[in-house]
């Protein structure tokens, strides 16, 4: 029963990480386009 408890509780924090880095790359995502569109502006005004 521990061994079952210990699985269900591992198996629920892989799958919560995996929730947050998908999260956190998505953000740095966005925020790596918000870049890049900042810099086209800026080539475009020169």
């Amino acid at each position: 029963m521990k061994t079952l408890c210990a699985a269900i509780a591992l198996t629920c924090i892989f799958l919560a990480g995996c929730n947050t880095m998908a999260g956190a790359g998505k953000d740095i995502q966005s925020g790596g386009q918000k870049l890049e569109n900042t810099a086209d502006d800026v080539k475009q005004k020169m």
